[in-house]
C-alpha cells in the first residue's frame, strides 16, 4: 500500500510496498510517486494523477493497459494498482493497492506454451489418422477392384464408407482447430454430401438435408457414433429403399429436443416389412445401430410404413438457451 497526497508526494508505504519496490521507507516518504514509476511514463503521470483527483472514485488504474513500475535498482516489473480515495484533516489522498503480478504473468506465459505446444500435437495427430484413414479407404477401394464376387464388393464398400465416416471427423478437428467439439450439423452436411458422391448411382435418388443454421456441438467422441449410425441409414435406404431403378428422397434432419439432440433419417420409399426387428436383421451395417446407440448413451426408434423412418436421439452438447 502506498498513499499520497494531492501534489503527488508519497505520505505512507507499508512493509509490502518496502519489499516489492525495494527501498527502505524513509527514503520514500516525502519523494513524488513518480519515483516508483518507469522513466518513459514518470512524465505523463503528474495529468494522470490530477484526472483522478478532479474525480476521486475508486477504481483501477490503467484499464485495458500494461502497467509497469520501477523497483530501486530501475528494473521495471509488471503490477496490477487499485486506486482508493480517503478524505484526511490534510484533505484529500489516494490510497493505491500496488500488487507485483510476475509471478503470475510467468505462470500464465508457460500454460500459454503448453497449451500452444499441445494444440500443435493435436494438430499433427488429427492430420495423421485423418491421412491414415484415408490410405485404408483407398486401400479398400483398390482391394475392391480386383474381387469378381459382387458380395464382396459391396462389403469392401461398406466398410470403406464407414472409414470415410471416421476421416470426416478428424478432417473438421483439424480444419477448425477445436479439438473437443465438432458443430454436428456440419459434419452431417459434409457426410451426406460424401455418401451422396458415392451412392447416387441413376441420380434419381435425392438426398435433403435439413439441418439447423446455428452450430449444435458435440464431443469427438459422440460424433463418431452419430456419424457411423446415419452411414448405415442412408447406405441402407440407397440400397433398400428404392428398388427397380425408382426415384426417390432421403431425408435427414437434426434438432433438438428436452435438452436431446434429435436426429431422424427417413425415406420416402418401399417402407419396412411389418414384422421389421432391428435385433434380427442380418444387414452387418443395421447389426452395428444398436452398439452405437449405446455408446450414445442414446435411444433409438423405428417407424414402418410408408417409407422407413429412424429416430435417434441422446444427450446434446448444445448450450441451453437463456429464459426469455
Amino acid at each position: 500500500m502506498v498513499m499520497v497526497d494531492g501534489k503527488g508526494c508519497i505520505v505512507l508505504i507499508n512493509a509490502q510496498a518496502e519489499r516489492v519496490f525495494g527501498y527502505p521507507r524513509e527514503e520514500l516518504l516525502g519523494q513524488t510517486i513518480e519515483k516508483l514509476l518507469p522513466e518513459h511514463f514518470a512524465g505523463k503521470h503528474p495529468g494522470s494523477r490530477e484526472g483522478f483527483f478532479s474525480d476521486p472514485r475508486p477504481r483501477p488504474m490503467g484499464i485495458g493497459r500494461d502497467l509497469f513500475a520501477r523497483r530501486s535498482d530501475g528494473t521495471e516489473f509488471p503490477v496490477e494498482i487499485g486506486l482508493n480515495p480517503i478524505e484526511t484533516e490534510e484533505g484529500m489522498m489516494v490510497l493505491a493497492s500496488v500488487v507485483d503480478i510476475t509471478e503470475r504473468q510467468r505462470a500464465q506465459q508457460k500454460l500459454e506454451k503448453a497449451l500452444q505446444e499441445k494444440t500443435v500435437l493435436l494438430n499433427e495427430v488429427h492430420h495423421r489418422v485423418k491421412n491414415n484413414l484415408q490410405v485404408i479407404a483407398s486401400m479398400l477401394n483398390l482391394q475392391a477392384t480386383h474381387v469378381g464376387d459382387p458380395r464382396l464388393r459391396a462389403i469392401l464398400a461398406e466398410s470403406q464408407s464407414r472409414v470415410r465416416a471416421m476421416a470426416l471427423t478428424h478432417q473438421l478437428l483439424y480444419e477448425r482447430k477445436d479439438y473437443s467439439r465438432i458443430d454436428l450439423g456440419e459434419y452431417l452436411d459434409r457426410l451426406t454430401q460424401l455418401l451422396g458422391s458415392y451412392r447416387q448411382g441413376n441420380g434419381k435418388i435425392v438426398l435433403r438435408r435439413l439441418l439447423p443454421e446455428t452450430p449444435q456441438y458435440v464431443n469427438f467422441e459422440r460424433a463418431i457414433p452419430c456419424g457411423l449410425v446415419v452411414n448405415e441409414l442412408v447406405s441402407n435406404a440407397f440400397k433398400h429403399a428404392f428398388p427397380d431403378d425408382r426415384a426417390g428422397e432421403i431425408r435427414i434432419e437434426l434438432g433438438t429436443k428436452d435438452d436431446q439432440a434429435e436426429l431422424l433419417v427417413a425415406d420416402n420409399g418401399v417402407g419396412l416389412a411389418a414384422d421389421f426387428d432391428l435385433t434380427k436383421v442380418k444387414s452387418l451395417g443395421l447389426q452395428l445401430v444398436p452398439l452405437l446407440v449405446e455408446q450414445l448413451s442414446g435411444t433409438f426408434t423405428v417407424e414402418p410404413g410408408p417409407g422407413a423412418r429412424f429416430c435417434l436421439r441422446f444427450p446434446s452438447d448444445a448450450p441451453r438457451r437463456a429464459a426469455s
